[in-house]
């Protein structure tokens, strides 16, 4: 291989290095176990430089890679370096084979269904199912408490009434940043719904910030009609967010994915 296409390859390993091992942690559940198949991957690569290069996406390529050697291993799951990861990996090691890959790559790296089919070399048909099931079998194992912060009173209800549908109880609705601490307090959730702009002119970023001051695990959704407000393109941003006007499918999926990978935000840091 020429030395500038040598180069070019490289580079382009070296973009995409964080996220797989963002990838790999999620997967494995342990850092030092998905950096390890990450380094395994990059060995096998630069042995063979020219396989990357004949993809015409180098991240599917670097992705497809992975995957292959973790596969190769047994598909291992590592000891949990953190509460939090090993509640995310005790959670996954229940869903269908195959549909935790998908349903990571989907979620947490935002590859389409067609690059996933690419990465474990399945149709994407079969990659739509998987990820269907998955989030399935979200919904039905993991159930808790969820706080709403919306200061309009129809959404507000709207939004309670799909997250009772799925399963799990509302501890009630906040409509200004001070409702929102008092209500933390008095009934701590597992989950927090929010927009951004609440009645009285308060905040409902500064209200989840508060709320994260007492309960720094609690994962957040925001559903906003002013998106651009979080999605600044510095860190930290959410996990998850959800324009105005949703659908209920939108705050289903939301809310499910958000309870089952309660270290989500920390993998997708």
């Amino acid at each position: 291989m020429p030395a500038t296409g040598m180069t070019d390859v490289t580079t382009q390993i070296g973009t995409h290095l964080p996220y797989l091992r963002r990838y790999g942690r999620a997967l494995t559940g342990s850092q030092d176990s998905g950096d390890a198949f990450a380094a395994a991957t990059l060995e096998a690569l630069l042995e063979d430089l020219a396989s990357m290069q004949a993809d015409p996406d180098p991240k599917v390529a670097l992705f497809r890679a992975f995957h292959l050697i973790w596969s190769s291993a047994g598909a291992p799951l590592a000891e949990a370096d953190s509460r939090l990861s090993a509640r995310a990996q005790a959670h996954m090691e229940q869903l269908t084979p195959l549909s935790r890959e998908a349903l990571l790559l989907h979620v947490i790296e935002g590859f389409t269904h067609d690059q996933i089919a690419r990465i474990v070399r399945r149709d994407a048909d079969e990659v739509r199912t998987l990820i269907h099931a998955a989030i399935r079998e979200m919904e039905a194992s993991v159930t808790g408490s969820v706080m709403v912060i919306e200061d309009e009173a129809i959404i507000a209800l709207d939004i309670a009434d799909i997250v009772q549908g799925i399963g799990h109880r509302v501890t009630g609705i906040a409509r200004t940043r001070t409702e929102a601490v008092a209500l933390a307090m008095r009934d701590k959730p597992d989950l927090v719904l929010a927009d951004i702009q609440l009645a009285d002119n308060s905040s409902g970023i500064d209200a989840v910030n508060d709320i994260l001051g007492m309960f720094p695990d609690t994962p957040v959704i925001f559903i906003t009609a002013f998106p651009e407000r979080l999605l600044t393109g510095t860190r930290p941003e959410p996990a998850f967010l959800i324009t105005k006007p949703f659908s209920e499918d939108q705050v289903r999926s939301a809310v499910s994915q958000a309870m089952f990978f309660s270290s989500t935000e920390t993998l997708a840091a």
